[in-house]
């Protein structure tokens, strides 16, 4: 009777051993982390007509770019050369003819005042580059000598300017003659106005 009741807690004893271990297996697998899997991406290769189309749209944008760059700085420079067109016929506008006597190329003395005006508007504005003085005569006379005292009168004109400050480089002359009347008419009224030398800004 004592070898069964040994044998009985011996048999108990290994049954709880057991379930022990079954137990604390269990519980370690239950305790260990769950790692998610990770599913990798296809990548997918972009196609060469997909390419060519990104290089295409990328090369449009560029071109926009330039072309709307260009069209500004265009813009500046028309402005630019408005603005500075404008100050020059504002000058243009002011400059004074002077007048000669008949078959004369020598500067009155009311011609020495208004080339002093003319010298000071030239002088005092930066926006005035070269000048061009222009000899004129009526129309009495033949016309090559007309040319030749038109070109005197002018000559005349931008020497006395030089005198009193003008940049000599800055002046040049022309004669127009009796080709350019400014006044129509065959009386001393319109050939007084016709004997004439005028200042224009060279454009």
């Amino acid at each position: 009777m004592r070898k069964s009741i040994v044998a009985s807690l011996t048999g108990i004893s290994m049954a709880v051993l057991l379930s022990g271990c079954f137990t604390s297996k269990e519980a370690v697998k239950n305790e260990e982390p769950v790692v998610p899997a990770v599913t990798a991406e296809k990548v997918v290769p972009a196609s060469p007509s997909e390419v060519a189309k990104a290089a295409e749209t990328a090369k449009a944008a560029e071109t926009a770019k330039v072309v709307e760059s260009a069209k500004v700085a265009q813009a500046e420079a028309d402005k630019k050369v408005a603005l500075q067109n404008a100050k020059n016929a504002t000058t243009e506008n002011k400059f004074e003819a002077v007048y000669f006597d008949f078959d004369k190329s020598d500067i009155r003395q009311d011609a020495r005042d208004v080339l002093s005006k003319n010298a000071d508007l030239i002088l005092k504005s930066t926006s005035v580059g070269n000048i061009q003085v222009a000899g004129h005569c009526d129309d009495r006379g033949s016309a090559e000598y007309n040319m030749a005292l038109g070109e005197k009168r002018a000559k005349s004109v931008q020497k006395y300017l030089t005198t009193i400050g003008v940049n000599a480089e800055k002046l040049s002359v022309i004669s127009y003659g009796k080709e350019k009347p400014a006044v129509k008419g065959d009386d001393e009224a319109a050939w007084a106005k016709n004997r004439r030398a005028e200042l224009a800004i060279i454009k």
